[in-house]
């Protein structure tokens, strides 16, 4: 296989960015035949790709907006999407519960519009609910004034180990992908066109020089920084904004439906999710002033998903109650000199696409459910630009690595699709790698192994956060977790005591901002 270090190969495609957008847009431009590289500075999907509310939608919110176009367009990609990675994504119900009498003819209505725009992709029918039939799928739904609700059906899916199997994907099809890859540098032609990127390699400590005819930024929150490389001084394009998500046990919704607020007190909706047997209850929109790896959740934003939750639930949750708290940020587009002072819910999540002077071309805004198609729309729109040969799309009917139908998800094994059976075959190997990393948890040895031998996991946080979601799901189990996995990471690595220790200490740092609870990042 040809090497990033390999200076006498020339990349029809250099993508900066191993979130959804990027890894999307290496299956696309590899898939078509073009030679790819693919280069993120931390882990695949370490950002904002891993911290979604966990849904494949057409947005609700989005229709109540107006938003048609970004409606269909993503209720397409759903369809899509489903069939290509039915390991992954699956058919979820969802409720809301109706406390006025017009609610449920309104919502009724306006949700028949949204199966409709569907289509022939449609998950199933919406339908108005009695009020026995709301508390049947949702026991711990309030039941005070509750006068009966409307059923609708979305897709669930899992975030990270959807941009794993892209990884695997792009790969299949030839594409290069390096995590711990940064790019220091854009390098340019004589007329001024992108020629290329410097590059270090943060694990290696080496750098190199990657020439490129197309170089593709999809950089989410950090699409600046590339932007400004290329032109010094530029004005910002994205403004962040943070969304909250609090994981707490599937007890406080009684059931495997999902329940949906459409309008909380700050104009949003806030989803309660069944995800591998917890539930994940948010979201916020915070606008924030600066992009980093790990944001935090504020104070007022955990109180507001917990108080807004509790007036619908019967048991209200509190923070003992929460196992994990994880923030993310939306690359939104930054208010510009004549913003006419639109709240961060209300613009638009299409993508955008830039094509500078130099050719380079950045992509932002969006969302999980239509990476497939902003990949298809970056990658033509570099073709376009730099006069690479026009090659059809066929990521529409691709399968995505790990392709398999499936009903059973009672536990999380199934989001290995075809691999797992291969994953199995490790026990002969080693039959100790399949005692449990965790007493309440599934997940063992196993899995460690993998995640470092087939799915480029090269850290305890690569492990725990993105391959095997302990750390999204149960904050003090993976603290507890941590030590196993450095040990057994350090075995397939070739790694001494001293990196185990630097490893423990490294993810302790970075789980205890996940622990609402103190006494979770000691003992649980």
């Amino acid at each position: 296989m040809v090497q990033l270090s390999d200076s006498s190969v020339t990349w029809d495609f250099v993508i900066v960015g191993g979130g959804a957008t990027g890894l999307g847009a290496a299956v696309d431009a590899a898939s078509r035949g073009f030679r790819v590289a693919l280069l993120e500075q931390s882990d695949f999907a370490k950002g904002t790709s891993s911290r979604s509310t966990k849904l494949v939608h057409g947005g609700v919110r989005y229709l109540a907006q107006g938003d048609i176009g970004l409606v269909v367009e993503a209720l397409r990609e759903r369809g899509l999407l489903k069939k290509n990675a039915p390991h992954l994504v699956k058919n979820q119900r969802f409720i809301i519960g109706s406390y006025r009498w017009w609610e449920k003819p309104f919502y009724a209505l306006g949700l028949t519009v949204y199966d409709i725009l569907a289509a022939g992709l449609a998950f199933g029918r919406s339908l108005p609910m009695s009020r026995r039939k709301v508390t049947d799928e949702i026991p711990q739904i309030v039941t005070r004034g509750l006068k009966g609700g409307v059923l609708y059906h979305d897709g669930q899916f899992d975030d990270s180990r959807l941009a794993i199997n892209l990884l695997q994907t792009a790969a299949e099809q030839g594409a290069v992908c390096a995590n711990y890859v940064k790019v220091t540098g854009l390098t340019k032609d004589a007329s001024g066109k992108i020629s290329g990127t410097d590059i270090c390699d943060m694990l290696g400590k080496r750098t190199y020089h990657v020439k490129a005819r197309a170089v593709i930024n999809a950089t989410g929150i950090f699409v600046d920084d590339l932007l400004k490389m290329d032109v010094p001084g530029s004005d910002s394009i994205v403004r962040p904004s943070q969304g909250v998500h609090l994981v707490v046990d599937k007890s406080f919704l009684g059931g495997d439906t999902a329940i949906m607020i459409p309008r909380t007190s700050d104009g949003r909706v806030l989803f309660g999710v069944p995800w591998h047997g917890k539930v994940v209850l948010g979201t916020t929109d915070t606008p924030m002033n600066e992009s980093v790896l790990e944001p935090q959740a504020l104070d007022e934003e955990i109180d507001f998903i917990l108080r807004t939750a509790g007036a619908y639930l019967t048991k209200p949750p509190g923070r003992e109650d929460v196992l994990s708290v994880f923030a993310g940020l939306r690359p939104l587009a930054a208010p510009g000199k004549n913003s006419d002072g639109k709240k961060t819910k209300e613009i638009s999540r299409s993508h955008k696409i830039i094509v500078s002077d130099s050719r380079l071309v950045t992509v932002t805004g969006g969302k999980w459910t239509t990476y497939r198609y902003m990949a298809e729309d970056v990658v033509n729109r570099a073709i376009a630009a730099t006069g690479l040969p026009r090659r059809k799309c066929v990521t529409k009917r691709l399968h995505i690595h790990g392709y398999k139908k499936t009903d059973n998800r009672e536990s999380f094994s199934h989001v290995y699709g075809s691999d797992y059976e291969k994953m199995l075959l490790l026990r002969q190997e080693n039959i100790g790698w399949t005692e449990k990393l965790h007493p309440r948890y599934d997940c063992t040895g196993l899995e460690v192994v993998w995640a470092v031998r087939e799915e480029m996991a090269f850290t305890v946080e690569d492990v725990l956060a993105r391959r095997l979601r302990l750390l999204f799901l149960d904050a003090g189990a993976a603290l507890e977790a941590a030590p196993k996995v450095a040990s057994l990471m350090a075995k397939e690595l070739g790694e001494d005591a001293a990196w185990e220790s630097a490893q423990i200490e490294a993810f302790t740092a970075v789980a205890k901002a996940y622990c609402l609870n103190p006494e979770q990042s000691i003992t649980h």
